[in-house]
C-alpha cells in the first residue's frame, strides 16, 4: 500500500511502469524535499494560490455587523411589493392611494423598537417640518400649498375619527398627494408625536425667508410685525407660541441656529397648521440679527421678568416692531437684553414670579395687536408680502 495514497515506494513488488509513475506524479501528493514525485503540480500550485491570497480576515467589529444586519433588513423591506389602486374623480389627474403595510417601496432601516429613524436635516440644520402629524396640522399643509407634499399615511380604526380621516385622505388626493393606508402599529412606529390623531405626512423641508425680506414694509399693508426666541427648547412652547403668533398677526418669525428647537412634528402638530402661513427664517445669531433689524428701522422690544417697563406701557403704534422672548427660567440671555431697544415685563399680581414662554407670548403678541388696532391699522399680515 502507497502511503497517504502517493505513488508506491520501490521495491521488488509492485513497481509501476515509468509512465504509470509519471502519470500518477500529475495526481498524487507532493513529498518532501527531492523525492516528492507524487501529488506535485496541481498542490504547488495550490500553494501557490494560496500564498498570493489575501489573508483571512478576523471577525467583524461591531459597526460592522450593525452596517450588515441594517443591510439585510431593508434588503428584506424592500422586496415588499406595492399594491395601488386609482379613486375615480379624486381630483387633478390619476391619483393613487396605496393599500397596504408594505406599499412604500424601498423599506428604511429601523431601530431596536422598530421605529424609523427622524428625518435628517442638512449640514446648515435648516427649518425643518419634512415631517407633519396631526389632521389639524396636515390639513393646513395641503390646503396652504406652500410645499410640495411626497404622501400622506393614514390609519382609519375606532380611536381615532374615521370620517375626519378619510376626509384627509380625499383631500389629498384632490391635490395630487399619494396616500397610503396603513396599520395603526406602523403609523405610530412611524410617528414622532405621541397622538398622530389617525394621519401624518411626508414633505419637503419648510422655505426659509430672508431676515431683509422680513424686515421690508410693503406698500400696502400694516408694518411688519415680527417674532424671535431666544434659546426656546421645548418643541410644545415653540409650536403653541406660533399658533398664538400667527392668530395675532405676526408676519415673521426669527429662530437661532443654535440651542434652540426648530420645527419638528411635535413643533408642527402644536402650532396647528401656523407654520405653513408664518414666513421664518434661521440665523447663526440673534444679537447681530437684531442689529441688523434696527437698521433696517425695526423696533426691537424684549420680554423679560426684569424689565423696567411695563408691556401694557409700550410706546408701539403702527410701526415696524419685532418682539424677543427668551427661554423658560433663563430669560432673555446678557447679550440679546443689551441689544434690544426696550426690555418690558408682564406685571404678575399673584405668588408666581413668571409665566411660560407660551402664555408670555400671547400676551405681548395680541398687546401689540390692540395697539395696532386701536392705531387704526391692521394687526399683521401672513402673506410673507
Amino acid at each position: 500500500m502507497s502511503p497517504a495514497g502517493g505513488a508506491p515506494r520501490g521495491g521488488k513488488k509492485g513497481r509501476r511502469p515509468a509512465a504509470a509513475a509519471g502519470a500518477s506524479a500529475t495526481s498524487g501528493a507532493a513529498g518532501s524535499g527531492g523525492r516528492g514525485t507524487g501529488r506535485g503540480r496541481s498542490h504547488a500550485t495550490s500553494n501557490r494560490s494560496k500564498a498570493n491570497a489575501a489573508p483571512e480576515r478576523g471577525p467583524l467589529t461591531p459597526r460592522e455587523q450593525r452596517a450588515k444586519r441594517a443591510a439585510k433588513k431593508a434588503a428584506a423591506v424592500a422586496k415588499g411589493k406595492s399594491v395601488a389602486r386609482t379613486k375615480a374623480g379624486a381630483g387633478r389627474g390619476a391619483q393613487v392611494r396605496l393599500g397596504g403595510d408594505d406599499a412604500a417601496g424601498p423599506g428604511r432601516p429601523t431601530d431596536r423598537r422598530g421605529r424609523a429613524p427622524a428625518p435628517r436635516t442638512n449640514k446648515d440644520k435648516g427649518l425643518g417640518g419634512e415631517q407633519v402629524e396631526g389632521r389639524q396640522a396636515v390639513r393646513e399643509l395641503l390646503l396652504a400649498n406652500r410645499r410640495k407634499v411626497r404622501e400622506v399615511w393614514v390609519a382609519v380604526s375606532e380611536h381615532d375619527d374615521p370620517e375626519a380621516v378619510d376626509d384627509l385622505a380625499e383631500l389629498a388626493m384632490s391635490v395630487g398627494v399619494p396616500v397610503r393606508d396603513v396599520s395603526r402599529a406602523k403609523l405610530f412606529a412611524e410617528a414622532r408625536t405621541e397622538s398622530p390623531q389617525g394621519v401624518l405626512a411626508k414633505a419637503h423641508g419648510l422655505p426659509e425667508a430672508e431676515l431683509d425680506q422680513l424686515a421690508k414694509r410693503p406698500r400696502k399693508g400694516p408694518a411688519p410685525f415680527l417674532l424671535a426666541v431666544d434659546g426656546v427648547t421645548d418643541p410644545g412652547n415653540l409650536g403653541a407660541l406660533l399658533r398664538s403668533a400667527e392668530g395675532a398677526g405676526v408676519n415673521g418669525v426669527v429662530l437661532p441656529r443654535h440651542r434652540a428647537v426648530h420645527v419638528t412634528p411635535t413643533v408642527a402638530k402644536a402650532a396647528a397648521g401656523a407654520i405653513e402661513h408664518l414666513p421664518m427664517t434661521v440665523v447663526g445669531g440673534l444679537p447681530a440679527a437684531i442689529s441688523k433689524l434696527q437698521g433696517l428701522g425695526v423696533l426691537v422690544v424684549g420680554l423679560d421678568m426684569g424689565g423696567d417697563t411695563s408691556l401694557f406701557e409700550l410706546p408701539v403704534a403702527d410701526e415696524p416692531v419685532m418682539i424677543v422672548l427668551g427661554a423658560e427660567g433663563k430669560g432673555l440671555s446678557r447679550l440679546v437684553a443689551q441689544r434690544c431697544d426696550v426690555v418690558a415685563s408682564i406685571p404678575l399680581g399673584g405668588q408666581l414670579a413668571s409665566l411660560n414662554v407660551a402664555a408670555a407670548g400671547v400676551l405681548a403678541c395680541f398687546e401689540i395687536a390692540r395697539r395696532r388696532l386701536a392705531a387704526g391699522g391692521a394687526p399683521g399680515s401672513t402673506t410673507g408680502s
